[in-house]
């Protein structure tokens, strides 16, 4: 009889986002991303530091591990080969066709050779290759607790699958049956991150920079062209290859045709001033994903005749396409768990190995966001930081905090387990007032260095949300986007973005504690239950996920202090 394995490591490695999860028994220890650790971020490097703070924290060696999951599955892509072959049969695809079907089974036996380099790290253990948008569903739906719901997953690629509806069961031994998937070429995600380069930016890293650039354009100009681009069907939708030719995985093929960039714009190099042209395109493009979105939430209502609403994919943590959702009155509930994108993929792979071998129930899974190491007990040695000063504070931190933030600093805070995911959640955030004059302004220029339209998100009591925000449900991940009041608008301008928005994270005293007790202390303060909050990083660098990495971000960022784990530190 087949031994039901108590250890297993979930990796997502090789490709980009690199993390690592860790089930024992049934129990979630832990997950994090390899970049914070690292400090190289969306890295795609095997999880080293990653593996080996999972395994020192659960007292294990690479011997103990029964089973590793890896995220991908590497014979699904072959099936992508043949089916490539038949875009010759048109004029607009033909010359795609062969490096198409070349491109995917090359990935295939590449995928292949990372399972097998994976096993020599483990020698005793079994290497579990898990279909991608599997564990995408499970990682969506276990984190959300609920005991059913339907599952969405959007996201560029996954094997041959970008779009997936799947209907999920029993949160402490989830299981996800996908009713209907949408192949590859046509994908959200594909286009997104086309556009995305064609407007300058990192494909896979700056999309929510042309989320937020889309606020300040006209979509009318370009409508009509991403509805014919981007054409939705009864079932979901297809993507025209006169402008976003079919990907060959092989580098050498524009994701963008010429006839895309003559009928919008020529692409704009990122030394380029920005122009009218760009935001409109970002701002059609943003317009058709969240109509695509929609519909899609539509279908899974459908499908599945569930009241609730689990989302993941990397197209899940376009906030703007969630909050739609949830504005659609669609569902009773949406949900998106922390880590949405590749990353939190660790985890799901995990879960469907866990699931198959009918183990224990889960534990530690649902609503769990600080998965992460903890530096709590850690010495700080402050000579590597000359200029750096730090003293201890007291039993009352939040309210020290608090003070602070009122009078206008702004502060970094890390304290307690790295969050998951791409959001800092109140553990590795930089917090400021939003009643100081030009915050926003000096946050862009001076701390992040940043572009002056990024919006910052704002972390508000749960309790008191409402009177600030018209979203009508709980956002503890930061991955919605919400319409606001007018008290929001008269006393907290500036964590309304151009289009009228914000992406709140609701923070209750269970999730947070010490956040919890610092928006309380700043409320008594200045009566407003709001901070700005965003992640403790400058830009092109990942959320700092160690003391040494959060001292350099004070040291050469415009942070006018930091707060790490209970020690003011400042210049």
């Amino acid at each position: 009889m087949k031994r039901t394995p108590s250890v297993i490591l979930g990796l997502c490695s090789y490709t980009h986002d690199s993390s690592a999860a860790l089930l024992v028994e049934g129990e979630l220890i832990g997950f994090v991303e390899e970049e914070r650790l690292s400090g190289q971020k969306h890295t795609k490097d095997y999880p080293t530091r990653a593996v080996e703070w999972l395994l020192r924290r659960a007292g294990l060696t690479a011997a103990d591990v029964d089973a590793v999951a890896y995220n991908f599955q590497p014979a699904r892509y072959l099936a992508e080969s043949p089916a490539a072959l038949r875009l010759a049969l048109s004029t607009t695809t033909r010359d795609r066709a062969l490096a198409r079907a070349r491109g995917f089974a090359k990935v295939a036996a590449r995928t292949q050779r990372r399972t097998r380099l994976i096993g020599r790290q483990f020698p005793t253990a079994r290497v579990a290759p898990i279909l991608h948008h599997r564990a995408h569903q499970l990682t969506a739906f276990a984190t959300s607790g609920w005991n059913e719901a339907a599952v969405l997953v959007v996201d560029s690629l996954g094997e041959r699958q970008t779009t997936t509806i799947a209907h999920g069961h029993d949160p402490r031994r989830p299981r996800t049956h996908t009713l209907e998937a949408i192949n590859d070429p046509a994908s959200l995600g594909y286009v997104y991150g086309a556009v995305t380069e064609h407007l300058g930016w990192r494909r896979g890293d700056e999309e929510g920079t042309v989320m937020a650039l889309a606020a300040l354009g006209d979509p009318t100009r370009f409508r009509r062209l991403f509805a014919r681009a981007v054409r939705t069907t009864a079932t979901g939708f297809v993507i025209d290859p006169a402008y976003f030719p079919p990907r060959a995985l092989t580098s050498g093929y524009p994701r963008t045709s010429l006839r895309f960039g003559a009928e919008t714009c020529p692409e704009r190099d990122p030394s380029e001033p920005l122009t009218d042209v760009h935001r409109d395109l970002a701002a059609a493009l943003q317009e058709r994903t969240e109509l695509v979105m929609v519909h899609l939430a539509r279908r899974a209502r459908m499908l599945t005749g569930s009241r609730r609403l689990c989302v993941g994919g990397g197209v899940a943590t376009n906030c703007v396409s969630i909050g739609r959702i949830i504005e659609a009155d669609i569902f009773d509930e949406v949900f998106v768990p922390p880590a949405p994108g590749d990353a939190g993929t660790a985890i799901g792979a995990a879960l469907a190995v866990h699931a198959d071998s009918r183990g224990r129930p889960l534990a530690g899974v649902a609503r769990s966001c600080y998965l992460g190491p903890s530096y709590e007990d850690q010495p700080l040695d402050l000579t590597p930081w000359p200029g750096l000063h730090q003293k201890s504070l007291g039993i009352e931190t939040a309210e020290f905090l608090a003070d602070q933030l009122a009078h206008g600093m702004i502060v970094g805070l890390f304290q307690g387990p790295v969050e998951a995911g791409p959001r800092a959640l109140g553990n590795r955030s930089i917090l400021a007032s939003p009643l100081e004059p030009g915050v926003v302004e000096r946050l862009n220029a001076t701390v992040k260095y940043r572009e002056p339209f990024r919006p910052f998100a704002p972390m508000v009591l749960a309790e008191r949300a409402s009177e600030f925000f018209t979203l009508g449900q709980q956002a503890p991940y930061m991955s919605m986007a919400s319409g606001v009041t007018d008290k929001a608008r008269e006393h907290v301008p500036a964590i309304v973005h151009t289009n009228g928005t914000s992406r709140l994270q609701t923070v209750t005293k269970a999730q947070n504690p010490f956040m919890h007790a610092a928006l309380t202390a700043f409320a008594h303060r200045t009566g407003v239950p709001v901070l700005i909050n965003t992640s403790l990083n400058v830009k092109g660098k990942p959320i700092c996920g160690t003391p040494e990495m959060a001292l350099d971000c004070l040291a050469d960022s415009g942070l006018d202090a930091l707060l790490l784990e209970g020690r003011w530190i400042t210049r």
